[in-house]
């Protein structure tokens, strides 16, 4: 998959493209609502088009009843994998019979593997508009290549599993974390009105945000990572020793479920001033250029951290800064913002928030 996802040049110019373009999908949509509350699940339609072109070369308008379905079924999907009852049977599978959870996201994940496996398929037969190759092409060229063996790994099963670990994380992640800066910057108006005039003064023009534009917005970027840090959207990764393994005097062996805590990194007091705070000057020096934090692990660390590191990176400055060039975002009257998380497979933010974003 990584493999694949490095020639389609992941993170890199054509992709950017994409991005900047499904940026103005989601302008429209938001001045759509004419300055009248919308619920925050707005914010998690413009990311799936994205991976959707990078897998089928492909959009979808955001009123399309299979993209809307879509929706919904992945929303399911994490929301019951967060749920009490999918925790102990994640811990003791003999309690299934009794749970309905389990059961529920198995299902739900059967009817989004139908849809993908249909998406798939009209992949096969049809040609996007995109210039550069899809995921669902190079798969395919592999899989044509490797036809005669009998250990490899490009077959349908493996295509159907390996889009939808990339529809899920490619979504979730990114949508939900946009959503929390949206949250922040409502939390925060001081913050949201320097973000804004730092925007302006690179962006006077009135172009859309580049992923460069980065380097000249120091500002900007220390709030996105900020943003991250304290969203803590995904606090443990399960992970396996792929040997055995020698740790501070235990014996860990070969295929043991290994579970980091990313959160005890992210809101490490060695590491950060205020770590229960949102506090953008985290990742500023003192003449208020922008500085690297080796303790800023959102995307995990190491050889097997998150594959869609450098997209999601892009994916959040341009959304982000595009989305506050463009509004100012406030509450609806009488809105009280909560930052306590709703624990879903993901932390996100409380499901009644609602915004309200007023053309500059």
């Amino acid at each position: 998959m990584l493999s694949i996802l490095r020639d389609l040049g992941m993170g890199k110019k054509p992709i950017e493209g994409r991005i900047i373009e499904e940026l103005q999908f989601l302008n429209e949509e938001i001045q759509s609502y004419n300055g009248k509350p919308f619920h925050k699940k707005v914010l998690y339609l413009a990311a799936p088009n994205i991976t959707f072109r990078l897998l089928f070369g492909r959009r979808f308008d955001y009123n399309n009843p299979t993209f809307q379905r879509i929706i919904t079924i992945m929303d399911d999907i994490v929301v019951n994998t967060g749920t009490p009852g999918a925790k102990y049977y994640s811990v003791f599978p003999i309690l299934k019979c009794f749970l309905k959870q389990p059961g529920l996201v198995m299902d739900r994940i059967s009817q989004l593997n139908e849809i993908l496996r249909v998406l798939f398929k009209e992949a096969k037969e049809a040609k996007y508009e995109e210039s550069f190759k899809t995921y669902a092409e190079a798969f395919l060229q592999k899989e044509e290549m490797e036809k005669t063996k009998k250990d490899t790994l490009f077959h349908d099963a493996n295509v159907l599993a390996t889009v939808l670990d990339l529809v899920m994380a490619g979504t979730e992640t990114t949508s939900t974390t946009l959503q929390w800066g949206i949250l922040l910057m409502m939390k925060y108006p001081e913050v949201q009105k320097k973000v804004k005039k730092e925007i302006n003064l690179v962006l006077e023009s009135g172009r859309l945000p580049r992923f460069e534009d980065r380097n000249a917005m120091p500002y900007t970027n220390a709030v996105v990572h900020e943003v991250q840090r304290f969203a803590n959207l995904i606090p443990h990764i399960p992970h396996a020793t792929s040997r055995d393994t020698y740790f501070k005097g235990y014996h860990i062996p070969k295929g043991t479920t290994v579970i980091p805590l990313l959160t005890s990194v992210l809101y490490d007091k060695r590491h950060w001033e205020t770590p229960f705070q949102f506090n953008p000057d985290h990742f500023l020096d003192a003449e208020g250029k922008f500085v690297k934090k080796a303790a800023f692990v959102p995307f995990s660390t190491g050889r097997r951290l998150c594959l869609g590191e450098s997209l999601a990176k892009m994916e959040l400055f341009i959304f982000f800064t595009g989305l506050l060039q463009k509004f100012t975002f406030s509450p609806p009257r009488g809105m009280e913002l909560d930052l306590n998380a709703d624990p879903c497979f993901t932390l996100r933010p409380q499901p009644h928030l609602e915004c309200c974003a007023e053309v500059i």
